[in-house]
């Protein structure tokens, strides 16, 4: 083929330019994820596996919604336990009293220390249902209108439950009882204080059942949320070991091709010598 001498034309110089402009384009690709971390970090990049990305990312971000609901739910559920084992704890005292009242042998003025007594231990067992309360639900209180919690367990619909359980009446119930004598301390021991005391240890086991499913599914959705994260990087993120041997080449590349333009412009200089 033969060399073409001419000061317009010079196919050198298009040859050494469109290598140059590879070499940068190639250049700015490798600096962008050395920069970033991420081999694809837009649509321009690898416009399939960015959209997959973008799916994945939207589905951490759902994951992280339903654990945090998850979350909530276990505070309310784990206020809910503290205030039932604190009444539950208090039940032995109120259980003491209620006998010593059922005594006949009791004067008046101790039946009267007595039910002052057991009083205290109901009212601070109302105390403690009050302050079961977790971002404004209080489950041992279904005169407040607090129903059971239902919470989004996964990303399909499913749920789990947080039953309420109604403490309030039975200790209102047992707080309006008599106890002028033996026999309607004794009545009270068998009813009001067996009701509350069957809701209580009703409540225990539910909730304690409820709470643990609750962590049991934040665990599970952590571990699922670790996964994804896992494959999304598989996709998305830069070897940056790979990225910085590559990143040198190029930039001994990128002086080899401004080298070979510089040499590639000098061609048609040298015909100057012809009209000498």
């Amino acid at each position: 083929m033969a060399v073409q001498n001419s000061i317009n034309t010079n196919p050198g110089v298009f040859v050494a330019l469109r290598t140059l402009n590879s070499v940068n384009r190639n250049l700015d690709i490798s600096q962008n994820r050395v920069s970033t971390g991420l081999k694809v970090s837009g649509a321009l990049d690898d416009a399939s596996n960015f959209s997959i990305a973008q799916g994945i990312r939207g589905e951490l971000k759902a994951i992280g919604a339903v654990t945090q609901g998850l979350n909530t739910a276990k505070g309310i559920g784990k206020v809910a336990i503290a205030g039932t084992t604190a009444v539950s704890d208090l039940l032995t005292n109120v259980r003491s009293k209620l006998t010593e009242l059922s005594n006949e042998g009791i004067t008046t003025s101790q039946r009267a220390i007595l039910e002052e007594d057991l009083n205290q231990l109901v009212s601070q067992a109302a105390n403690f249902i009050d302050n079961a309360v977790f971002n404004g639900v209080n489950l041992l209180d279904t005169a407040g209108n607090s129903p059971d919690i239902n919470t989004l367990s996964n990303l399909t619909g499913g749920s789990l439950t947080l039953s309420n359980a109604d403490l309030r009446t039975q200790v209102l119930s047992l707080a309006g009882a008599s106890f002028a004598n033996a026999s309607a301390a004794q009545a009270v021991l068998s009813t009001q204080y067996a009701a509350l005391e069957s809701v209580v240890n009703t409540a225990l086991g539910t909730l304690g059942a409820e709470v643990r499913a609750l962590e049991l599914q934040t665990s599970f959705l952590e571990q699922i949320s670790d996964a994804t994260e896992e494959g999304l990087g598989n996709v998305v993120d830069a070897d940056l070991a790979r990225e910085s041997a590559r990143l040198t080449s190029l930039q001994v590349q990128q002086q080899l091709s401004i080298q070979t333009l510089g040499i590639a412009n000098q061609r048609p200089q040298s015909l100057l010598g012809l009209f000498r």
